[in-house]
């Protein structure tokens, strides 16, 4: 029997003196749970990933480019990137929290 993963979003939420990090919370079979911290000192790199991914903004605001349109997010915002779809995170306030979900 596998123990329940006890966690909280919050602990060790610093950002990074520079661009992102990203912290697995859960991953189990095909799903992978990510936290992800950003100061707004990132450099843009474009990412296309193999799996779909649902990104919501916790905390902060961010402008993404989504396939060429531009997407600004604040808390609360969410955002399905269907597999394969090319996103760039542009800005991003200092100390934003995402919370991804991957499906493999």
């Amino acid at each position: 029997m596998s123990r329940p993963a006890i966690g909280n979003l919050h602990a060790d939420a610093a950002p990074p003196e520079q661009g992102e990090r990203f912290d697995v919370l859960l991953s189990h079979k095909g799903l992978v749970i990510e936290r992800i911290v950003s100061t707004s000192k990132i450099a843009s790199q474009q990412y296309v990933q193999e799996q779909d991914e649902w990104v919501v903004l916790l905390k902060g605001s961010a402008t993404l480019d989504v396939a060429g349109e531009q997407v600004a997010l604040h808390d609360g915002d969410y955002l399905f990137l269907p597999a394969r779809t090319p996103h760039t995170v542009l800005t991003v306030s200092d100390g934003a929290m995402w919370l991804a979900v991957h499906l493999h």
